[in-house]
């Protein structure tokens, strides 16, 4: 027995060694104890996962099975760090998921996502957790506590509530199996999503083929068959080659080829997600119903500042009836001009929008992406973005020798004006096929205070923009600097942050509100003290022209209605879904069709879809919540008007914003959003400043 007993002894030391030694779990010796990439490995991720649950749940268990009485501390407090190292894993596994992801990363997620739902539920079904809570939460208006502290109660018991901790033995079972199916089907709808798109490949080699498309398209399409060891020009479905193709093309039938599958994806082939997305829709009604809402959209919105669905209705209507009619004149003209320049159609078709839209752009403004790009190096772009928030919020940017995930990501510290530190910021621009599309920005730990200790966080920002060449660097379009002001903004909410709480902190605020940092640094984009300040050609040396920079202000309303539209048509689409009462009847793209009917301003193409490949409310964070996207645009339309009104570089200005960044979600974000801009946004200003009402 003794030999036998020093074995398992030793195997468990040998376990325990093995656990300090994984680089997801051992505390990192790295400078602010940033993460250790070059030392994670896929293989440490599992462990890592099943270590952190334990250690979750003992941390529960200890809060449950505390003897003395509870108090804000020993139960709410102490409820909010559990799970710390749930968290750190997390951050890093999910980011890295849609980053740099692989075939082994997904799997492990699909092992991963029971695990993590069983630990969810331990806590948030845990009847013992939810009573200690429940006695904090009755006594809180005699309790002394500071505004965070009240709203962290406040938030807790919510969390609670909204989790089932009121329902029924068997309810609370029933809830734990559909919150299981639901994230499962979620990641396997953004598996589904991405390798169909990785899928598709279009090479051309004949010369014809090509009409159309300036050097920096071709060369970027040349690049990648070289990358996938193919001759000729290669494009795909990433932003970059999908969206320049389709503008500059001259080749109809290439471009229509192209359309159709970015607009098919996911949809008819093996990676199908039509049945997921019944599947999925039916869960999250299932779950609302359970929890005695009408439907998930009201249950989404109930902790948000619109507070529930009908004011989503409302507020999408306000929007769309004043513009479907001018985006329809806006169509109308642009099959005028198409026409007059030899488009010999009835009319316009989807494929053909942005290239006759591109045209016309041209022809008003004489203004093309050809013009522009040439000032806009990213890394210029880099440099301006961190200038503007130096001459904002006296913040520094530094570059640092610490590990990265991939050899396209760069790492920077951030200092604040009194030279103390505020963030690691990491930077990943570059599209891949490890890499889902579009632009996000996330974060590897969010800004708490803990024992005393203050962690200050990592964030990171990832675009999808074109690699430099062999012989160009990497320049952007305007649109796509617009885009990296967007994430850019996030960012700053999560390196700003000032708080206790991370569930507090950074972007975890309303969801409707967490757009405005992001929307109204767009803005910036259109400014011509701020564009000469870096916008210098690559070759020359010189600066963007005056004349240059009056075409992009000119220009920046052009078909605004067409494009407030597509947008309204995104968060439209999501509201049907998440509004029903029941599973879906018939086909997905039937449903898609009939609840888009009243935004359509293009002919539809009876084959195509959107469902299946938006990401956004089926595997992302914005379920009954793409409509927050206007929501923000609405709020940031009215809030940069203050700094057109003060100065666009105006301290006092920027420092009633900063201090908006600064509170996170501790404070209410109507109350947050009063305090800066001195009243309640109206839809109205969005719709003045795209010119779509005077």
């Amino acid at each position: 027995m003794k030999r036998i007993t020093l074995i398992i002894t030793c195997m468990t030391l040998l376990t325990a060694c093995n656990m300090q030694n994984n680089p997801l779990i051992s505390e990192s010796p790295l400078p602010y104890g940033a993460p250790q990439f070059d030392k994670i490995r896929n293989s440490d991720y599992l462990p890592a996962f099943e270590q952190a649950f334990r250690e979750g749940k003992q941390e529960i268990d200890a809060i449950v099975n505390n003897p003395d009485a509870p108090t804000f501390q020993n139960t709410v407090e102490a409820l909010e760090y559990a799970g710390g190292l749930v968290n750190k894993v997390s951050y890093i596994f999910y980011n890295l998921l849609e980053a740099d992801t692989s075939d082994e990363l997904q799997d492990i997620a699909q092992q991963i996502s029971p695990m993590e739902t069983e630990f969810q539920l331990y806590v948030t079904l845990n009847e013992k957790l939810f009573q200690r809570v429940k006695a904090v939460y009755d006594q809180r208006d005699s309790l002394t506590l500071d505004p965070d502290q009240r709203k962290l109660l406040e938030d807790s018991y919510k969390s609670f509530e909204r989790n089932g901790a009121n329902l029924s033995e068997s309810d609370k079972e029933l809830y734990g199996e559909y919150k299981e199916q639901l994230s499962l089907l979620t990641l396997q709808f953004q598996k589904n999503q991405l390798a169909s798109t990785n899928n598709f490949r279009m090479v051309l080699t004949d010369e014809t083929e090509l009409a159309g498309l300036p050097g920096y398209i071709r060369e970027m399409a040349a690049s990648a068959a070289k990358e996938k060891g193919v001759e000729g020009y290669l494009f795909d479905l990433s932003a970059p080659s999908y969206s320049g193709f389709m503008k500059f093309s001259d080749r109809r039938d290439l471009r229509e080829r192209i359309y159709r599958a970015y607009n098919r994806r996911a949809f008819g082939d093996e990676w199908d997600n039509t049945a997921t997305i019944k599947q999925i829709v039916d869960l999250r009604y299932k779950i609302a119903a359970l929890l005695g809402y009408k439907d998930f959209a009201d249950y989404q919105t109930e902790l948000r500042m619109v507070k529930n669905s009908e004011s989503v209705w409302k507020f999408l209507e306000e929007l769309r009836a004043p513009a479907l009619p001018k985006a329809k004149e806006e169509v109308a003209e642009l099959n005028r001009f198409a026409r007059s320049i030899g488009f010999d159609g009835d009319q316009l078709r989807p494929w053909d929008f942005s290239y006759y839209a591109e045209k016309q752009r041209v022809a008003q403004y004489d203004l093309t992406d050809e013009q522009l790009k040439p000032y806009f190096r990213l890394e210029d772009c880099i440099d301006a973005i961190f200038n503007l928030a130096g001459r904002l919020y006296g913040i520094t940017f530094r570059e640092a020798n610490l590990p990265v995930y991939h050899p396209d990501v760069k790492v920077y510290e951030v200092h604040d004006a009194d030279g103390s530190f505020l963030a690691l910021f990491y930077a990943d621009f570059f599209p891949r096929a490890s890499k889902r599309s579009g632009a996000w920005m996330t974060a590897f730990r969010e800004q708490r205070i803990e024992n005393g200790v203050e962690y200050r966080p990592f964030i990171s920002l990832v675009t999808n923009f074109t690699k430099p060449t062999g012989t160009t660097p990497s320049l952007i379009t305007h649109d796509e600097f617009t885009t990296m002001l967007h994430e850019f903004g996030h960012s700053l909410h999560g390196m700003l942050a000032q708080g206790r709480y991370a569930s507090m902190t950074g972007t975890n605020v309303d969801h409707d509100f967490v757009e405005l940092p992001s929307q109204i640094m767009e803005n910036w984009a259109y400014e011509k003290e701020y564009l000469q300040s870096f916008a210098k050609h690559y070759q020359t040396g010189d600066p963007l022209p005056d004349s240059l920079i009056t075409k992009i202000k000119a220009s920046k309303n052009y078909l605004s209605a067409y494009y407030h539209m597509r947008q309204l048509q995104f968060g439209i689409l999501d509201m049907n879904y998440h509004t029903l009462t029941a599973p879906i009847d018939g086909e997905v793209i039937t449903f898609e069709k009939n609840a888009l009917r009243s935004t359509d301003v293009l002919p539809t193409v009876p084959e195509c879809i959107i469902s299946t490949s938006f990401s956004h409310i089926f595997s992302g964070g914005y379920a009954a919540g793409y409509y927050s996207y206007k929501w923000a645009e609405v709020l940031a339309a009215d809030g940069f008007s203050l700094f057109e009104e003060k100065g666009i570089f105006d301290k006092e200005t920027a420092a009633r914003f900063r201090h908006l960044l600064e509170q996170g979600g501790s404070v209410d974000a109507s109350t947050l959003y009063r305090t800066f801009r001195g009243h309640d946004p109206q839809p109205s200003a969005l719709l003045k400043q795209l010119e779509i009402i005077k």
